[in-house]
């Protein structure tokens, strides 16, 4: 390398302590040995490995900090593959094994000889900026969404719980049932928490912070880092890496109405709550990125590409998709519906069928069928084919605390519908900046159809909890990519036109919001629904293309070409989705809360004290089954036991399973009646009206050890402190364990 190139990598390693300077930050509020364990396990046991895994396997992109990114991402596929034989076989720190695994394949499978590029110090640098904001954004909003400690910690939403539920049953069983109803199989994707269950056995971080805090700053880092690196791949230009980072962490949906940033809309970009509050779709993206990355090398048949690498592509391929099809259900059908254009594009082109699309295609659906017949079971939770039903539900959900007499007309929805679809198909509007590359590529075919195949979906299916918007969620990134790609294809003077016109599409955005004068609540009639929907989107629109025309105008004549023109049209166009993010900023600093603990005081105290006391296979029985503990009607939402006490429950709570979402509408998901009523019969008994009949039943019919019972639910009757033995006691919880049955009580005792 020469003084150039030596120069240019000193500049950029100049920049890289960011990246942990960022991680020790954004984790301040914790002791300095959880931001460390973790860092160094991840560095050890899945970036190391997996980067030379990687570069084996592939042949390795050129540019060394690109396999490092793509090669720890897969690293963490293979963590993830990994873990549930360890599990399975009771040896969970399996994972340790892959550093000596990755050595064995470096020694035996000889590298590939291969010219290193240099990665420019101002596109690294860029990057690093670009994460030194999402550890910001950390600190100042992803930290406090979900609190951790404190009277705040037992008002959560029942979200979080659950996550943290299903980490514990991974951490501690395989295959994984459902641990808030004990025997009912785990129908839903599991993949995320492998990891979190891993990191836990081997940093010894407990699996709250894990959840919760640790790894979706992790994915947030990693989803930023790796769209960075697609972006090189796809362009082969280093000025891909900050435009696609920066773009990952900005952009989002339009957002034209001031209300839709906490409210009904759903801001898409990593920096968002849909990203903090679901592990499985944060995993899921850090999946897709080295699968679209692996695809474009296997698609575009570069020159010199040896058999030996293409089988490698293939295997790491194949391990993604793998991996892909049970991390999230929306992932897949993206991926595999821009594999088809793709597929058939070449083949149209070539005349010829083209077998590499083919080989991929079928290991798509050969691992969907396994994911659906086998892991889902077949269940549909719910989903179900309803054209504008998405739209329909963001509406009444805008609509909320209006007067029943004002019914909104068609034309509102089709406002509605038509701003949201347009906030998701915006980002590619940087097609028109590569539309002359396209007959030479099927990664643009393949990442379009993706990106418009996904907002299909999320139109014409709906769930009664907005599920299916996930599919529009996923193809966040393909709508990234190609603004990226786009903007990419630039030449260097044209990058002086780009910012002012994206300052122009985010102050339009701005102002468009500001001309909602009126609140929704105040409106009268249809009309006045109509307009103050319609007018900061026709503001937003009119000053937008204003502001392009007078910008065009007013550069100099030489520079105004076709091309400079639709470059200012395009940036000005994905300013406009820039909006919601910046006003998360202020917004998501306030996290969601219920008005009640939906966890009981004492009640986190209470799960530890049963898991210290316990073994992984003892089962709790308990009367909390309401996320309310009060009140006229029960939400089946309570999930938090099994996610503290790493213990699984007979019955708490029972939404969020295959048979109580396999309904129309979720009132009945949520409040719907347990199916096993002599189970929950026996159960609420023990806390009632609790026998020795009653409690020995429990224990050998249903292998219960331990009761958890919250006063707020119903006063422990004076028996059962005589039948059972009171273990622990804090705030409102009362611990009980249980004796064991009698011998001769006409029951088989259980040690």
């Amino acid at each position: 390398m020469g003084r150039p190139g030596r120069a240019m990598s000193v500049a950029a390693l100049a920049s890289l302590p960011v990246l942990p300077l960022g991680w020790f930050v954004g984790l301040q509020a914790h002791p300095p040995w959880v931001a460390a364990a973790y860092l160094g396990y991840f560095l050890a046991v899945i970036a190391v490995p997996g980067t030379m895994f990687w570069r084996r396997l592939t042949g390795g992109s050129g540019w060394f900090a690109v396999d490092a990114v793509l090669g720890t991402t897969f690293g963490l596929a293979c963590e993830v593959l990994l873990y549930p034989l360890g599990r399975w076989l009771d040896i969970p720190l399996i994972a340790l094994v892959m550093p000596a695994l990755a050595l064995g394949i470096f020694l035996a499978v000889p590298g590939r000889p291969q010219s290193t590029k240099p990665t420019p110090w101002w596109s690294v640098a860029g990057v690093m900026v670009v994460a030194g904001v999402v550890a910001a954004w950390f600190v100042r909003v992803g930290s406090r969404v979900i609190p951790l400690d404190g009277p705040a910690a037992l008002r959560p939403n029942s979200d979080s719980p659950f996550q943290l539920s299903l980490a514990a049953e991974l951490t501690h069983h395989f295959p994984p049932q459902v641990p808030y109803v004990a025997g009912e199989p785990l129908t839903y994707h599991w993949m995320a928490y492998n990891h979190i269950a891993s990191a836990h056995w081997i940093t010894g971080i407990e699996l709250d912070v894990l959840t919760q805090r640790v790894v979706p700053f992790a994915f947030l880092l990693l989803t930023t880092l790796a769209a960075a690196a697609v972006g090189m791949i796809l362009t082969g230009r280093a000025v891909a890496a900050p435009i696609a980072a920066g773009l990952t962490v900005l952009a989002g949906d339009l957002g034209p109405w001031g209300w839709t940033v906490t409210n009904t809309l759903y801001h898409d970009s990593p920096l968002s709550m849909g990203q903090m509050i679901s592990p499985t779709q944060a995993f899921s993206t850090v999946m897709m990125l080295p699968l679209i990355a692996v695809t474009a090398q296997l698609l575009r048949r570069p020159p010199g590409q040896t058999r030996r690498q293409v089988a490698g592509l293939f295997v790491v391929a194949g391990l993604l998709i793998s991996v892909l099809s049970i991390s999230k259900a929306t992932a897949l059908p993206v991926y595999g519906a821009g594999l088809a254009a793709a597929w058939i594009y070449l083949t149209i082109k070539a005349r010829r069928l083209n077998l590499r699309a083919l080989v991929l295609g079928v290991t798509v659906a050969a691992t969907y069928a396994f994911n659906f017949f086998v892991v889902l079971r077949g269940a549909s939770h719910g989903m179900e084919y309803k054209p504008a039903g998405t739209y329909r539900t963001m509406l009444d959900g805008m609509l909320r605390g209006i007067d029943p007499s004002v019914q909104p007309g068609h034309t509102v929805l089709l406002i509605v519908a038509a701003a949201v679809a347009a906030g998701w198909l915006m980002p590619a509007v940087g097609v028109l900046l590569i539309k002359r590359r396209l007959p030479r590529d099927p990664m643009v075919v393949m990442l379009l159809a993706g990106l418009v195949g996904a907002v299909a979906a999320a139109s014409l299916l709906y769930h009664y909890s907005q599920a299916q918007v996930f599919f529009a969620r996923t193809a966040f990134v393909y709508g990234v990519l190609l603004a990226a790609w786009g903007l990419a294809s630039l030449e260097r003077r044209q990058y002086l036109v780009v910012g002012p016109a994206l300052a122009i599409g985010v102050g339009a955005i701005y102002m468009g919001r500001a001309q909602t004068k009126t609140l929704i609540r105040d409106c009268q009639d249809t009309g006045c629904l109509e307009r103050i929907f319609s007018r900061p989107l026709i503001a937003a629109l009119i000053l937008t293309a204003a502001g392009v025309i007078i910008f065009g105008l007013s550069i100099r004549r030489r520079s105004r070409t076709g091309r400079t023109w639709a470059v200012i049209a395009v940036s000005a166009l994905i300013g406009l989705t820039v909006s919601p993010t910046v006003v998360s900023l202020r917004q998501f600093a306030f996290p969601p809360q219920t008005a009640y603990d939906s966890i009981a005081p004492g009640g986190i105290e209470a799960a530890r004290f049963i898991r210290r006391q316990s073994g992984p296979d003892d089962l709790i029985a308990t009367n909390i089954h309401c996320h309310a503990p009060t009140g006229p009607r029960c939400h089946t939402g309570s999930f938090w036991i099994p996610g503290y006490a790493e213990r699984r429950v007979l019955v708490e709570g029972w939404s969020y399973t295959a048979k109580a979402n396999d309904v129309h509408s979720s009132t009945e998901a949520s409040y719907g009646p347990f199916w096993d009523k002599e189970k929950l019969k026996v159960n609420d008994e023990a806390f009632t009206a609790p026998t020795r009949e009653v409690l020995d039943r429990l224990r050998t019919q249903y292998g219960v050890r331990w009761l958890l019972a919250d006063d707020r639910v119903n006063p422990a009757p004076e028996e059962l402190e005589k039948l059972a033995e009171l273990r622990f006691q804090s705030g409102t919880v009362r611990v009980y364990q249980l004796y064991p049955p009698r011998v001769g009580a006409g029951s088989t005792p259980i040690s």
